[in-house]
């Protein structure tokens, strides 16, 4: 990205580390897309799940740039503590990808008619005691947006690739089911997560010791 525009690099990256970050998240996502093969008011859930990872991350841009001015000190701990965590993150990729888990996702039962504001307080609940919520959205994408240039950019890059990763579940639900039932499907998918995580803990390694 060393000959893109700065401002169109910083929303890139914001872009890429967020999108490598949600998909690696399999708890939440199962759910949701479970949510949405069964048409239980999957727009309302994926409101709530944009909503909340938009929140926490321009929270976390915007707290590690604080944080950065105020004692600079803090922001290369917590750069090699989301080093540590993207490493975690891809092993389990590769894990998932060549155990035998099998990985396929498959949405069972007939849809039922629950509201769409339980819906919503469920996708909130579900988001906000998963603790990897804030790993990567507070630690993980602050520590890297921090570091930006435009860290603004950075933030709505990655709000962006949240808001796109739920609008895929929602409007391509069905086509998805097909595709990720089949256990080659997701080895192909969690290796390509598990490459995405090591370049990124690469680079925050690269640009500490640069």
């Amino acid at each position: 990205m060393e000959h893109l525009p700065i401002y169109l690099t910083s929303m890139l990256t914001g872009f890429a580390v967020t999108m490598g970050l949600i998909v690696a998240i399999g708890a939440q996502n199962a759910w949701v897309l479970n949510k949405c093969l069964r048409n239980e008011n999957p727009r309302a859930v994926a409101a709530v799940c944009i909503s909340l990872d938009t929140l926490l991350i321009f929270t976390g841009v915007f707290f590690m740039h604080y944080v950065q001015d105020l004692v600079p000190a803090l922001v290369p701990l917590f750069t090699w503590f989301a080093v540590g965590l993207l490493l975690w993150l891809a092993l389990q990729a590769f894990i998932r990808a060549w155990g035998n888990q099998g990985g396929a996702l498959v949405a069972a039962g007939a849809a039922s008619t629950e509201s769409a504001w339980r819906s919503a307080g469920q996708a909130m609940l579900i988001s906000l005691i998963n603790p990897h919520v804030y790993l990567d959205t507070v630690v993980l994408i602050g520590s890297v947006g921090a570091r930006q240039e435009l860290p603004l950019l950075f933030a709505l890059g990655a709000s962006f690739a949240s808001f796109l990763w739920f609008s895929t579940l929602v409007l391509g639900a069905k086509k998805l089911r097909t595709h990720l039932s089949s256990p080659q499907q997701w080895r192909i998918f969690d290796s390509v997560i598990g490459v995405v995580m090591l370049l990124v803990a690469g680079s925050l390694v690269s640009h500490q010791f640069g």
